[in-house]
């Protein structure tokens, strides 16, 4: 049975079940989900607790099964814990998986943790073995538009809250920018607050006081913000990822990866191909796929083609090359080269020119 974090809690008031698994990229929801099912398991009096992290290719699982069928030696009930930091269990590690689900015992809870996992492995027999003897918990990260509204729940959690209306969506809006791609800093940044101030309304100067500017910025969030114009945003992100030591040339690839599939995606509708299988063989998944199917169709060969070139020039710019027409510094070049991607995907029927003041070098 499959659940969203959100849901653990409810499902655990109704009792445990023998097995959980929680797996994703987002380590500070990860570990919230993982120490609710401990303390669950706890207050049920599964007291004894093992651990097991798996590593390597030649891992022996044997003392992981040895250990389910093992009566407890302090307590009539146990917790085992299965860490799998690859997420890959291996050949053996999958057939001791689904040996493992075959013959969970009333006695032993099990908590299983995996990195995010793609859509290969959650379709392996091993994972579908988990899924159908307990619960599974996907862990997703928050994302920047939902980043605002985690952060005031998670301040009315511990009795703060911003002023209502404009005011408080400045103040929130100020607060992800801060912590944006560092879930964990954005934990820490909350528990500060709650030290520094007392229960009720914050004001922005409190919260500017406060929080500190962690802000990670990650290369393909940055490509989700180009598709979606979010140009204040664009620009914050390229000087993030600048100031964090990120190599000019992976931001280049991941812009003119996304020109590339734009081109490809294009090409096969005027084909006369329907966008979903357009979108299937371009290889564009999850969010970016709702973001190109609304900038397709406002894109043309036209449109396209000054993208592509430019995206061209920028390839020779940030390995060390001139061009009489485009900034010589290569993090320049890419804020031209995004903004263009920005223009282009933004208003129908307009080419991808740049804009002067940003070309300029």
């Amino acid at each position: 049975m499959q659940l969203r974090a959100d849901q653990l809690a409810a499902s655990l008031s109704k009792g445990l079940r023998k097995i959980y698994t929680i797996h994703g990229d987002e380590a500070l929801l990860a570990q919230e989900a993982g120490d609710t099912v401990r303390a669950a398991a706890r207050a049920d009096g599964y007291s004894e607790r093992k651990v097991f992290t798996v590593a390597g290719a030649y891992f022996d699982w044997g003392p992981v099964l040895a250990a389910a069928q093992a009566m407890s030696l302090f307590s009539e009930r146990q917790l085992i814990e299965i860490r799998i930091p690859s997420g890959k269990p291996g050949k053996d590690g999958s057939e001791a998986l689904q040996r493992y689900c075959e013959h969970l015992p009333d006695d032993v809870v099990t908590l299983i943790t995996l990195p995010k996992l793609d859509r290969q492995q959650q379709s392996s027999a091993w994972f579908t073995a988990l899924d159908g003897a307990g619960v599974v918990l996907r862990v997703d990260a928050v994302d920047r538009q939902a980043l605002p509204q985690w952060i005031a729940q998670r301040l009315a959690r511990q009795e703060q809250r911003v002023p209502a209306g404009e005011a408080g969506q400045r103040c929130l809006a100020f607060f992800a920018d801060c912590v944006e791609g560092n879930l964990l800093a954005a934990h820490q940044e909350l528990q500060k607050l709650a030290l520094l101030y007392p229960k009720g309304e914050l004001t922005f100067e409190q919260i500017e006081a406060a929080v500190m500017n962690v802000a990670r910025y990650d290369v393909f969030k940055l490509s989700e913000a180009v598709l979606a114009g979010q140009v204040p945003r664009v620009m914050r992100m390229l000087d993030g990822l600048q100031a964090e030591g990120e190599a000019a040339v992976l931001v280049h690839w991941t812009l003119a990866e996304d020109i590339r599939a734009l081109k490809r995606v294009r090409d096969a509708i005027d084909q006369g191909k329907p966008m979903p299988m357009a979108l299937r063989e371009a290889r564009v998944w999850g969010v970016k796929e709702r973001l190109f199917e609304r900038a397709v169709p406002l894109l043309s060969p036209l449109s396209l083609a000054p993208l592509v070139e430019a995206a061209q020039i920028c390839d020779g710019i940030v390995k060390g090359l001139k061009h009489p027409e485009w900034p010589h510094d290569p993090w320049a070049a890419l804020q031209r080269l995004a903004l263009m991607l920005v223009r282009c995907t933004q208003h129908p029927n307009k080419q991808a020119g740049a804009p002067r003041q940003v070309g300029a070098h």
